[in-house]
């Protein structure tokens, strides 16, 4: 395959899974998504109260006192992420490595996977929700601007991408970093968990179905 067609085939990959995502959001938001997701966040509560795993509005009381670790979450959420990921598959293509095929069918299958239910269990994150605050907003980024959310799904809370994508990349550069990067990358999908729960984006269980769906991604892909 010329480097032109793979280019090509890559990128027809890429807005593929992203128009299916988009089409998904559409979907959703045209059925009344926005009150359905309200409900489902309020059965998610209910049941992270029920088993005693609600710890979301208590972690991020503690990490309001400190402003600049707030930055520095937010900053992580918003960029740092889903970067690290796309930015780690790119080099990987650009070096032609060998393995970049199966790194790249199991962040698809990631993705992908989530479409399912962001369609039948849309979920509104807690920074919705009265006793929440949306670290994003007041830190100058309107994620909700109605121009920013026609390029994301604003009730797709569960399962966490952002989770299956830390889960994904960690799981997969894990065995093969340095010393010091086989010690470090498993810190880094519950670095993630930390800052999408801290910022009010995701709750516990979003943290839960996100890994559990990063792992499926990565055994299914094998």
């Amino acid at each position: 395959m010329t480097a032109r067609r793979s280019r090509s085939r890559e990128l027809a990959i890429g807005l593929g899974a992203y128009a299916a995502y988009l089409g998904v959001r559409r979907l959703v938001l045209r059925r009344g998504g926005r009150e359905r997701a309200a409900r489902n966040a309020e059965r998610v509560v209910s049941l992270e109260r029920r088993v005693g795993v609600a710890v979301e509005p208590a972690l991020q009381r503690s990490v309001l006192r400190a402003p600049r670790a707030v930055h520095a979450l937010n900053a992580g959420y918003a960029l740092a992420n889903v970067m690290l990921s796309i930015g780690l598959l790119l080099r990987m293509y650009r070096q032609g490595d060998p393995r970049f095929a199966r790194e790249r069918r199991a962040a698809a299958a990631a993705f992908l996977g989530a479409l399912p239910v962001f369609l039948a269990f849309p979920t509104a994150p807690p920074r919705t929700r009265d006793e929440f605050v949306d670290t994003l907003a007041d830190g100058g980024i309107d994620i909700e601007h109605p121009l920013l959310v026609r390029f994301y799904n604003p009730v797709a809370a569960m399962p966490s991408l952002h989770v299956a994508f830390a889960v994904v990349t960690s799981v997969g550069h894990a065995h093969r970093a340095a010393t010091l990067g086989r010690a470090l990358w498993p810190a880094y999908a519950p670095a993630v968990s930390l800052v999408v729960v801290a910022t009010g984006n995701h709750y516990v269980l979003d943290v839960a179905g996100g890994a559990a769906l990063g792992l499926a991604a990565r055994a299914l892909t094998r």
